[in-house]
């Protein structure tokens, strides 16, 4: 299974992206461009000391993102998925994609997901922190996929 971020605009929410997969020894993919300057010293700064521990890989767009992404589906985490979490199933070789904190994610890369999950929310709740919901839909699918059994 692996993380992705789909040019994300916060930096604050990419460390705690390459934290919580550091933490989980998930891969990060990272697509870019980012809404804010890149380079190894801010990552390390935004990953603290998660850093060395954290498999990055950056693609410099989403076009790179696809050809060099590993085989697995591609579910894609979106307050317009049509699946509600409750009710998806994960499998291994998944990738979980976020879109971006500001915009989500364009028409082409909405349709390019296998699966699109959202999170049910009470009514007036627009949707949570991107690293958040990450967070929640990541832990239900190492739960499903018995990902948590390699882990301390």
């Amino acid at each position: 299974m692996r993380l992705a971020l789909f040019e994300p605009d916060i930096p604050q929410n990419l460390g705690a992206f390459i934290r919580l997969s550091a933490g989980l020894g998930l891969p990060l993919d990272v697509i870019e461009p980012c809404g804010f300057p890149v380079d190894d010293k801010r990552i390390r700064r935004a990953a603290m000391d998660y850093y060395d521990l954290a498999r990055i890989v950056r693609h410099a767009s989403w076009a790179a993102f696809c050809r060099d992404r590993p085989l697995g589906r591609l579910v894609l985490l979106s307050t317009a998925g049509a699946v509600r979490l409750p009710q998806a199933r994960f499998q291994p070789d998944d990738v979980l994609l976020m879109g971006r904190e500001s915009a989500g994610v364009p028409a082409e890369v909405h349709a390019a997901a296998d699966l699109r999950v959202r999170i049910p929310l009470q009514s007036g709740a627009r949707s949570l922190n991107v690293a958040l919901a990450a967070a929640m839909v990541l832990s239900e699918a190492l739960r499903q996929t018995s990902g948590f059994d390699t882990l301390s």
